[in-house]
This record gives structure tokens, C-alpha cells and sequence, in this order.
């Protein structure tokens, strides 16, 4: 049974908040219910493996953005087959690891939702096959790793180690996405398929060498490459089932996989040679001799995984195809070892309260069986044979010895790598000899055992693995590593051997030398020096993190400062100032000139409305520091608009606007409660620049604007409108134009719109509910505000108008596809009608007898409509197409319905509950700590 490849990502990607919910029946449920969405993954991966091995690459795609030429599209060849099988395979025995790891106070589910949505990133990455879409899950693996990083957020290391990580990652994710943007260009296509049959192409390029720069910054930064890598080891505070995740298969492997990826098209040049084969050697050998002199077991299997990590980014760099052979090798057994010795070291730490080696000792009398575990699995580590790390160290070696380099390089290149491994192999026997045969124990918490058998199972999964693979490579692992290889060269295989025994051969004393030479040098250090006593040097790459972080706060601080004075008018005045810059360029670019387009004929009532509007403006600016009759003048600066929306015949226009303006004015007065009646006057020299200053921006504003739209309004231009206006009907099934726009053709700003409207509700919410906020007494001067009276006349009204504008409301909804009104419309009146009811009779009168919630309400609105366009994804259309009909009902006959109407719905919901949740916390602003508490709650 072939299926598609997206599914293996959807699984995940779609349950991963499940185990939020199972956790309130119980750990254990939190556990089998992550499981269970691994598990589903992993069978439909393995449904498709068999397709996969015998050659094939399947392939899925959906629509995403097709105006733009981008499809959602996904492929599984060897290469994501062998990533998919490390990040669910591991993210299992994670699962298993962590129900025993974790204590009792941890919050399981949420620790489980972030693995399950860190290894549906994962999954994108390695699957995606539209290079766009494959930077969104690159991003979104930076995001989740952050939130599993900081899962310990009561632990100010957890929460600085997450922001460090996210931070160099995020930065190079940045570069990533200008590399791929232009390797797009370049090769001209998003999709991974095609750009990689088009080497030459983009090898030709001018911007080759850009690219690839930008992409190996991305690369290097996430796969914790030196100068980039002191990241990884401060991400060690999180939790040790993370470490082993993130740390053995997955996020740092992300860079990996992408050298792999992106092999065929960007190698085979002199700058990818010199740049990842020298990053990938200093990291190399700086991560291993790092390694030998931390004390914190974790630090130390972090500063090897960048050893190891830099040899495979080497191997990748060397560019020949049994290099490649090599480095695809060494991620398989880089991930078994390593994971196994994570959660090794997460058993000490849980049975001894302890990492740090210098407390740890003769552990083997204590814990023998994870004594086993550990030496079997740092001994593959350092590459003794019978165990998957020496078969790829070999290959290691041996591509070492095939470089083709002049004179003196061809001999320090071997000698250079051996030298590294010697390293590799101390930092190996220390782990084992400083944690299990040298020494007692000091100052630990916990008196040492051995773990439940469970949480020791993984381990012993994988360390067999180890053995498996170290003696029966053509048994196990061979097939896997074969489609693999063909995948990372987009072509056949060269010829190579698994065999564990090649004869007497200079990689195998080469190899014999590291180890003996590893151990001697771990031996002579401890006996000499006492590693115990090494201490850490301050200074290195997390310090200068830290200095260029802290003086990149210093300088926006002091822009800050400089910028933003709490002056409303020096804001206003930067922002004009900064678009006159701008909109400057056009009047000196080209000469200013007016068209031939003939003018219209003057209008009356146009006149008329201009001047109206004219007046009020002037008059709201000379009366601005009287607040209420500045506001009465902007209401009707609003109500003169609305006419001109009349005279243009725009009705829905000017529905809208009145109903805004109604909406505006009582939420504002509302606000004014805070403010003093009048303005402070200015005075002083200053007072009269600032005057001088705005009165030219100002001016300048104006005239510029009125001499664009003079030059447009002379020349003949085409509109969008007569797009529309013959695509209404038939296109969204309504003759009202405006309301068509909105719901369908422009649906997708009208829902970002709602959002960002619910959003601000919100807020202002907030921050009304805040308990410091004491209710005023007074006004501005001083006055004691008048008995809060309602008016039995106002009072008695709004019962009987109440549900009458309530039906006008419902009316203006359900009649708005087709004539003037919709949703929008809706909500605002019933809004007006809300609003009355609420000054009539106050707010708290009102709130005892109506029991909504209005941040559900807006919640239930943004829901709607967004399910509204995602279910058209299931008929395979982009998200918000609309549908229309007129189906045939007994006694109505025809009724004309469009899927517009439920995003419809869900734009009146947001609107009246943002209307009267800003309501609310205006009026109830300043209540008693009761009120106040029950509005935070709401909110």
C-alpha cells in the first residue's frame, strides 16, 4: 500500500495537543496517548518503506499559494527515510524514557505536546520537497526546541540556554530563507525535485556563492558548528529525554540532513571544499578536546556530539562520494551511541542527584548493569571495534588518506584527524573511568541504585543496536544506508564494503593509534594535571553572546530613550516626517505634471459637503484642547464622510461608517473618564517650534498627497472594481459587491483584520483589569462626579428598542450578501444596541443580567471563521474558498446560500464581542478589586 508522504507529517502535526488533554486521566495516559501518535506515524512510514527501498520516490502535494507558484508538496526518498526512522524511532523510546525520567510534578502533557509538535517539524523538514515550506518547519523546529529547552522555565539557566538557542538558530533560519529565496531564483523553481537535477544552473549563477554562504550559516548555526557552537552546550539544562532527543537525531541533525539534501546541486565547487570541510575539521577537534576537560557529564556528550557533528559536516566537505558514504554512515551511528549515552546519564543524574563527575565515582558497584550500558556504548563512541562507531571512523580514516592535496597538506590532513581522535577517545575512557571505577562517591543527594527496567530499556535497545550494526552490518544496516546514499547523491552508489575486518591497513593503525593514544593521553592528564581541577575558562563564545547582546540592549535602550519620550505629537511627527521622506522620491525622481484625463463637471452638494467638512476640521483643530468638543467634532467630521459615502452611492460605506462612528464616540467617551476635561495649554519657547514644526509637516503632508492624487486623477487608469463587479455573481454568489469582497474575494484580510481586532479587545481588557487602577472620584479639576441616575424615560426605552434593533440587526446579517449590510454591519448596530442598554441602566446592572462572555464570544467568532476557510481544504481548494448554491427546499423553493455566510457569522461574533468587552473594561475600569478580578478572568 503506497500513500502519501504528507500524512506521516499531518499525524503529528495535527494531535499533537492530545496528550494535554490524556494527561488528566493520568500519566501513564499522557504517555501511551504520545506514544500512540508516534506509533501512528511510524506504521504509515513503514507502509511506505517498502517503495522506498526498492527505488522509488513518493511524492504528495496540496495546494498552498498557487498565484505565487507554491504547492505544499512532500517526497520520501532513502535519504527521509532514513531521518524519519531516526526521529520517530528515538522519539519512542523518548516517550518511554520520559515517563520514568520526569517526577511527578512536572507537567506531563505539556512536555509531551511540545515533543510531539519539536517531531512534527522534524518530520517537515526531512519530507518537505517546496524548499519555502521546508524553511517554515526549519523555523517552527527552532520554536518548538525552544519551548522543550526551556520546559524547566522556574530554572533561570533552562530559560537562558532556550533564548540562546533560539536566538542563534532563529538568526541563521534568517539567512536560510534568503539562501533558499535565491537558490529559487537561481534554478528557477521552489521545488527541491527539480532544483536538484539543475546543478549547473545554479553553479553558474552570479549569486552561487551568496547562496551558498547564507546557507551554510543556516546550516552551521542550528547543527552547533564552530563559531556557532556555544549554544549547544547551554541548552543542556533541559530536561536529560530532551538532550538525548534534540542532541542525538534531531534538531542538531537538521543541518546535517540539509548538507546532505542539498548535496548534488551546491558541492563539487572550491568554496564548498575550503568553507564546510575546514568549519567541519575545527569543530572536529576544538569539540574533542573541549570535551576531555568538562566536569558535567551532559557538557561533556554535548561538546561530543559538536565533535561529532563536525566530523560528519568534514566528510561532507571532503565531496567524494565515499566521503558521503561515510558521513551518511556516521549519523546513523552517531544517533544510537549517543542517545544511549544521554539517557545513561540521565539515570545517573535521577539515581544520584548528580552530573558532575567530580562527585561521581566507583558507581559500578552500584549500577552495574547501566555501568554495562554506558561502557558498551562509549566504547562505540571512541570507535573500538565490534561496534558501529569504528566501521565509520574507518571510513573516516581511510577518505582522509584519498584527499587530493600537494606537498605537505596531503600528510597533515591524516595526522590532523588522527590527532582529533585521540581526543575523541580520552573524552570516551573519561566518561566511563571518572563515572564508574575511579574514586567514591562525594556529597550526593541520593543513595545510588539502579533504575526501574523500563527506563532502562531504551538503552538497552539501542546499545544493542550498537553491537548489531559493529558485527552484522550487512544484516542490519545495509540496506538503509544504501538507499540513503543513492538519495544524497542523486545518483548510484560507488562501490564500498561493511566488513569489519579490511587486514593490516594504515587506517586501522591509524585507528589503533587513536585509541591507544586517547587512552594514554586521558591517563597522563588525570595522573599529571587532576582534571578534577581544571577550571573553566570565563572567557569564550557564550561570552561574547553575552557582551554583544548586552550592548545591542545598551544601543536600542538609548535609541529608545532618544525616540520615545511619551510625546504623542514627537511620534506623529516622526511618522509624517518619515513618510514625506519616502513619498518624496517619486516628486524627484520625475517631473510633476498634470494629466489629460478631462475633469468633472463641479457639483453642488459636493461643494457643499466639502466645505462642511472643511469647517469641522479646522474648528477641531483650534478647539483640540477642549476634549469633549473635540470629540463632538470628530463625530461629526465622521457623519459629513458618511454623507459623502451617500452622495457617491456607496451604502454599505456609509452604514458602516455611521455605525463606527456611533461605536467609536461612546467608547471614547468612555476613555475620556481618565483624562482631564481640557488640555494642558504649552507654553514656553519650544511650545512655539513644536507649533512651527507641525504646522509644516502638516502642510507638507497635505499638499503632497493632494498633488499625487491630483496627477492619478488626471490620467486614465484601470480599477480593480470592474474585476469585481462582473465576478460577484457568479464568482461569490452575492449582487452586494462590498460584502462579497470582504468574505470572499479579500477573505483573507478580513480574517487577519478580525484577529488583529479581537487582539486589541483583548489588551485593552488587560489593561483595564489591572487592580492598581483605583476608581476615580473626581474629574480632572477636581469636581466630584454626579450621582450615577438613569433616566426612567432612557430606561424604559431600551426595553421596547432593545429587541427591536436586535432584529435589525439580524435583518442587516442575513440580507447582507445580496443588498447592503453583512456581518460587519451586524455586529456593530447590535453593538449600539448593547450600548444603550448599558447606558440606560449602567454597566453593572447590565452585566448582572447578561452573562456573556465576551472573550468566548470573539474566540467563537475567530473559530468560525477560520474553520470556515480551512473546510475548504478538504474539497482541495485554498483556504477561505467560498461555495454557493441555490438549493431547492419544499414551500421556499430556490434559496440562494453561500459558505460566505458562516465566515460572515464569524466576523459579527468577533466585532460584538470586541465591542463589548472594550465596553465593559472601560466602564467597569477603576470597580472594586472584585469586579476587576472577574474581568481579568474574562479576558
Amino acid at each position: 500500500m503506497v500513500l502519501s508522504p504528507q500524512f506521516i507529517v499531518a499525524v503529528p502535526l495535527m494531535l499533537f495537543w492530545m496528550p494535554a488533554l490524556a494527561v488528566r486521566m493520568g500519566r501513564r495516559a499522557a504517555s501511551w496517548c504520545a506514544a500512540s501518535v508516534l506509533a501512528g506515524s511510524f506504521s504509515l512510514l513503514l507502509l511506505q518503506s517498502g517503495a522506498v527501498f526498492a527505488g522509488q520516490t513518493l511524492r504528495g502535494s496540496m495546494a498552498w499559494l498557487p498565484q505565487a507558484g507554491l504547492q505544499a508538496s512532500f517526497r520520501l526518498d532513502g535519504l527521509g527515510l532514513l531521518f524519519c526512522l531516526l526521529i520517530l524511532g528515538i522519539g519512542l523510546l523518548v516517550v518511554l524514557y520520559a515517563h520514568y525520567y520526569l517526577s511527578e510534578k512536572d507537567p506531563f502533557g505539556r512536555f509531551y505536546c511540545y515533543l510531539l509538535l519539536f517531531a512534527a517539524a522534524m518530520l517537515g523538514v526531512v519530507l518537505s520537497d517546496n524548499v519555502i515550506l521546508l524553511v517554515v518547519f526549519w523555523e517552527l523546529t527552532s520554536l518548538s526546541s525552544f519551548l522543550l529547552i526551556g520546559y524547566w522555565d522556574y530554572r533561570s539557566d533552562a530559560r537562558a540556554g532556550a533564548r540562546m538557542a533560539l536566538t542563534i538558530t532563529g538568526a541563521g533560519g534568517l539567512c536560510l530563507l534568503a539562501g533558499m529565496l535565491l537558490l529559487a531564483n537561481a534554478a528557477g523553481t521552489h521545488e527541491l525535485s527539480e532544483i536538484l537535477e539543475r546543478r549547473q544552473q545554479v553553479q553558474d549563477s552570479p549569486h552561487y556563492l551568496p547562496i551558498l554562504i547564507l546557507f551554510l550559516i543556516g546550516v552551521f548555526t542550528k547543527s552547533a558548528q564552530f563559531p556557532f557552537h556555544f549554544w549547544l552546550p547551554h541548552a543542556m539544562a533541559a530536561p536529560t529525554p530532551v538532550s538525548a532527543y534534540l542532541h542525538s537525531a534531531t534538531m542538531v541533525k537538521a543541518g546535517i540532513f540539509l548538507l546532505a539534501r542539498f548535496y548534488p546541486v551546491l558541492s563539487g565547487t572550491d568554496a564548498w571544499f575550503y568553507i564546510v570541510a575546514t568549519t567541519g575539521f575545527v569543530t572536529f577537534a576544538f569539540g574533542a578536546y573541549a570535551a576531555l576537560f568538562k566536569h558535567d557529564l551532559k557538557g561533556l556528550l554535548a561538546y561530543s556530539t559538536i565533535s561529532h557533528l563536525g566530523l560528519i559536516t568534514l566528510l561532507f566537505g571532503l565531496q567524494t562520494p565515499h566521503s558521503v558514504v561515510a558521513a551518511v554512515f556516521h549519523i546513523i551511528n552517531h544517533a544510537t551511541f549517543k542517545a544511549s549515552l544521554f539517557m545513561a546519564a540521565g539515570i545517573i543524574d535521577h539515581e544520584t542527584g548528580t552530573r558532575d563527575m567530580r562527585k561521581l565515582g566507583s558507581l559500578w558497584k552500584y549500577m552495574p548493569y547501566t555501568g554495562a550500558l554506558a561502557l558498551v556504548a562509549s566504547a562505540a563512541m571512541a570507535g573500538v571495534p565490534l561496534l558501529n562507531g569504528f566501521l565509520s571512523k574507518e571510513m573516516f580514516l581511510a577518505e582522509t588518506l584519498q584527499i587530493q592535496a600537494d606537498g605537505v597538506w596531503r600528510a597533515m590532513i591524516p595526522a590532523a584527524a588522527v590527532i582529533a581522535s585521540v581526543f575523541s577517545v580520552a573524552y570516551s575512557v573519561r566518561f566511563v573511568d571518572d563515572v564508574f571505577f575511579r574514586g567514591e562517591l562525594v556529597g550526593v543527594t541520593k543513595e545510588p541504585h539502579e533504575p526501574p527496567i523500563w527506563m532502562k530499556a531504551p538503552v538497552y535497545l539501542l546499545v544493542l543496536l550498537c553491537l548489531a550494526v559493529g558485527i552484522l552490518p550487512y544484516y542490519t544496516v545495509a540496506p538503509l544506508l544504501a538507499t540513503a546514499v543513492e538519495a544524497t547523491l542523486n545518483g548510484p552508489r560507488p562501490e564500498y564494503s561493511l566488513a569489519i575486518w579490511h587486514g593490516f591497513n594504515l587506517p586501522l593503525a591509524m585507528s589503533v593509534f587513536a585509541m591507544a593514544g586517547g587512552a594514554a593521553v586521558y591517563f597522563f592528564l588525570q595522573r599529571a594535571y587532576d582534571l578534577h581541577r581544571y577550571v573553566q575558562s570565563p572567557f569564550g563564545g557564550h561570552w561574547l553572546y553575552r557582551e554583544a547582546l548586552a550592548n545591542l540592549l545598551r544601543f536600542s535602550t538609548a535609541l529608545t530613550r532618544g525616540l520615545e519620550n511619551g510625546s504623542l505629537q514627537r511620534y506623529l511627527a516622526w511618522t509624517v516626517a518619515v513618510a514625506l521622506v519616502m513619498g518624496a522620491s517619486p516628486f524627484l525622481s520625475w517631473e510633476w505634471t498634470l494629466g489629460e484625463q478631462p475633469h468633472t463637471a463641479v457639483n453642488g452638494v459636493a461643494v457643499v459637503i466639502w466645505i462642511m467638512l472643511a469647517v469641522v476640521t479646522v474648528a477641531t483643530v483650534v478647539l483640540h484642547e477642549q476634549r469633549l468638543a473635540a470629540l463632538v467634532l470628530v463625530g461629526l467630521v465622521g457623519l459629513i464622510s458618511t454623507l459623502a459615502f451617500v452622495y457617491l452611492a456607496a451604502p454599505d460605506l456609509a452604514l458602516t461608517q455611521v455605525s463606527v462612528e456611533v461605536v467609536t464616540i461612546v467608547l471614547i467617551l468612555l476613555a475620556l473618564y481618565w483624562l482631564p476635561q481640557h488640555t494642558p495649554p504649552e507654553t514656553g519657547a519650544w511650545s512655539t517650534l513644536r507649533k512651527w514644526r507641525d504646522a509644516a509637516l502638516a502642510a507638507a503632508a497635505g499638499l503632497g498627497i493632494t498633488a499625487i492624487t491630483y496627477a492619478v486623477l488626471t490620467r486614465p487608469f484601470e480599477s480593480l472594481s470592474a474585476y469585481y463587479l462582473d465576478n460577484s455573481v457568479p464568482g461569490g454568489g452575492g449582487t452586494n459587491v462590498v460584502n462579497v469582497i470582504l468574505v470572499d474575494f479579500r477573505g483573507f484580510d478580513t480574517f487577519g483584520e478580525i484577529t488583529v481586532l479581537a487582539l486589541a479587545a483583548l489588551g485593552i481588557a488587560a489593561l483595564m483589569a489591572n487592580p492598581l487602577a483605583a476608581r476615580r472620584t473626581g474629574d480632572g479639576e477636581g469636581r466630584a462626579w454626579a450621582k450615577d441616575t438613569h433616566p426612567l424615560m432612557l430606561t424604559s426605552l431600551t426595553s421596547v428598542m432593545l429587541p427591536l434593533a436586535l432584529t435589525v440587526a439580524v435583518y442587516i446579517f442575513l440580507r447582507g450578501h445580496n443588498v447592503p449590510g453583512g456581518g460587519f454591519v451586524a455586529g456593530l448596530v447590535t453593538g449600539i444596541a448593547l450600548i444603550l442598554l448599558y447606558i440606560a441602566n449602567g454597566i453593572e446592572w447590565a452585566a448582572a443580567r447578561m452573562r456573556i462572555q465576551y472573550p468566548r464570544l470573539l474566540g467563537a467568532g475567530i473559530l468560525i471563521a477560520g474553520l470556515t476557510g480551512v473546510g475548504s481544504w478538504f474539497f482541495g481548494r485554498p483556504f477561505l474558498t467560498s461555495a454557493h448554491g441555490h438549493p431547492h427546499l419544499p414551500l421556499l423553493g430556490d434559496v440562494p446560500l453561500a459558505s460566505a455566510m458562516a465566515f460572515d457569522l464569524g466576523v459579527y461574533l468577533t466585532v460584538v464581542g470586541a465591542v463589548m468587552l472594550t465596553l465593559g473594561s472601560l466602564g467597569r475600569a477603576g470597580s472594586p478589586a472584585s469586579v476587576n478580578t472577574e474581568t481579568a478572568k474574562e479576558a
